[in-house]
């Protein structure tokens, strides 16, 4: 809260003082309030002016306000100084800011004034050999985008998710970005979604591998209760997936279907591919999730089964050895009255009997599944 008193001292008074309110950016007082800068650049009708490249978002800003089109401006991690600035220079939201500038947020989409805020949560697949119980199987990150109607400040967290091819594409498309912000808007959706089902297909085939792995015959010297490990990694993944891909259903939606004034029409019709294929990947994950509780269920019933197989081995041998115990035990109480211990053959006969006993409760027992 303390930033956002500070960030709302440094707008309010800025703009009392000012002819106009967009000087309030200075560079010269805070000359690392461009380092967080990736990008800056000025559209006109669909293409980048490069005859006026920007050194600072307030260049590009003033640039706009004298000959028209919109600003993109790219940050990376910026901290809480160098995302001051900026926030002044294009009044946004002290809120919104808060949340640009500490990652770790909940996809959503928010107005303020002429402000949209929106938040994206970027998966990329971790590659991996072989899926082990302590493998990650994805990466997340976060894009926040502001859009309003003559600029767009993406603010990106994480290693993944680089919006610099994106950007070079959609440089090419002159026709739509020449639709303004909310082109860039939703190519960033398009993307992002885009990687959800690209990683939504790895994902299938790390669980159509434990699922082999679970139903086919345990490799010798392991057990049935192995996978459990890997099938709970591969859940506490997927988990993940889902806190990215289930709240932005909502958001996509109004763009798709509620008019904006921030939204081109034209572009409207966009964001409806884009959430049709945002509800394909959330039914795939929910899928994935109910699939991995049943395969680990059906993994632990087959380790219980296992060891109910491995308790009557153990049971059956053990009434094999209770019957020589038992003769041999009646032998060695040393009764004086024992005919057959003064008879020539009755340690043979006695042995012959044991043995016979003992294969007769093993042909029994092996005949019904036992052993």
């Amino acid at each position: 809260m303390s930033m956002i008193r500070d960030l709302r001292d440094a707008v309010r008074p800025s703009l009392r003082k000012s002819n106009t309110p967009y000087n309030t950016y200075d560079t010269t007082r805070d000359p690392s309030a461009s380092s967080a800068v990736v990008d800056c650049a000025v559209y006109r009708e669909g293409q980048r002016v490069e005859s006026e490249s920007c050194q600072t978002p307030h260049e590009a800003m003033l640039r706009v306000r004298e000959g028209g089109g919109f600003a993109w401006i790219g940050l990376h991690e910026p901290t809480e100084a160098e995302f001051a600035g900026i926030a002044a220079e294009f009044g946004l939201h002290p809120l919104a800011v808060e949340d640009a500038v500490h990652a770790h947020q909940r996809p959503k989409l928010e107005r303020y004034d002429d402000t949209l805020f929106t938040v994206f949560k970027t998966i990329h697949y971790v590659e991996h050999a072989e899926l082990t119980a302590t493998s990650e199987v994805v990466e997340t990150g976060e894009v926040m985008c502001f859009t309003g109607h003559d600029f767009v400040i993406t603010v990106r967290h994480g290693g993944q998710g680089s919006l610099r091819a994106l950007r070079h594409g959609l440089q090419r498309d002159t026709e739509l970005l020449a639709k303004g912000p909310s082109a860039v808007l939703h190519a960033i959706a398009d993307h992002v979604v885009d990687g959800y089902i690209a990683v939504a297909g790895a994902v299938q085939d790390d669980i159509d591998e434990v699922e082999i792995d679970v139903f086919s015959a345990p490799a010798k010297g392991s057990t049935r209760g192995s996978d459990a490990g890997r099938i709970y990694q591969l859940k506490r993944e997927v988990l993940e997936f889902k806190r990215a891909v289930s709240p932005l259903l909502r958001p996509m939606q109004l763009l798709s279907e509620r008019p904006m004034r921030l939204v081109d029409p034209d572009i409207q019709k966009y964001f409806r591919d884009v959430a049709d294929h945002l509800a394909r990947v959330h039914e795939e994950v929910i899928g994935f999730d109910e699939l991995l509780n049943s395969i680990l269920q059906a993994n632990l019933a087959q380790a219980t089964v296992a060891q109910n197989e491995d308790m009557r081995k153990i049971t059956s041998w053990a009434a094999i050895i209770a019957v020589p115990t038992a003769v041999c035990g009646v032998y060695g109480m040393n009764f004086d009255h024992m005919p057959e211990l003064h008879w020539k053959y009755g340690y043979p006969m006695v042995l012959t009997g044991i043995i016979g006993v003992c294969l007769a409760i093993h042909r029994t027992l092996k005949r019904n599944g036992w052993l």
